[in-house]
């Protein structure tokens, strides 16, 4: 059941902490799950990727060859990091920040960032967003696994938003 995932954006969109959450869901289902991630210098702006691999089995190599998902959150993001994307894979696009679809057949469009915004007030909540979307799509983790693993991870005081947040996601696809 190997899946492999790529989140990916600029520096500050969350995604290095959208991979651990959905990470963290996969080992609390019992499966087996590495995360490794890479940015740029810049820290906030700079290009940013996080690789998510998830299976059933021991996992010996935490390298993504071939991603079965990506998730671009920019235009530099999706022109950097969709071309290994597996033929019959998905990319997910954020279509507000990425007016350009790259040449590829299987992609969803959802405008993570605006959504973030005009339903709770800030773009910050927009990894979580996107993390709704990938729990959709991807089958890998069950919902109510996630909305744990969200609720572990941010602060106490933005639970509830980060459970809106995830929900407009989920239900944005």
């Amino acid at each position: 059941m190997r899946k492999q995932l790529r989140l990916s954006g600029s520096g500050g969109q969350g995604v290095i902490t959208a991979a651990i959450i959905f990470a963290e869901a996969a080992v609390s289902e019992g499966k087996q799950a590495v995360q490794s991630q890479s940015y740029g210098p810049e820290a906030r702006g700079g290009a940013s990727k996080s690789e998510v691999i998830i299976d059933d089995e021991k996992i010996y190599h935490p390298h993504v060859k071939t991603p079965d998902f990506v998730l671009a959150m920019t235009q530099k993001a999706a022109d950097k990091y969709y071309s290994d994307l597996n033929p019959e894979g998905t990319l997910i696009l954020d279509d507000d920040l990425v007016p350009t679809s790259p040449a590829f057949k299987n992609i969803i469009r959802v405008p993570i960032t605006k959504l973030a915004i005009e339903k709770l007030g800030k773009a910050l909540f927009a990894n979580i967003v996107a993390l709704g979307v990938l729990v959709k799509v991807t089958k890998i983790v069950d919902f109510e696994t996630i909305k744990k693993s969200v609720a572990n991870r941010v602060p106490p005081h933005t639970i509830e938003q980060n459970m809106i947040a995830l929900q407009i996601g989920f239900d944005a696809v």
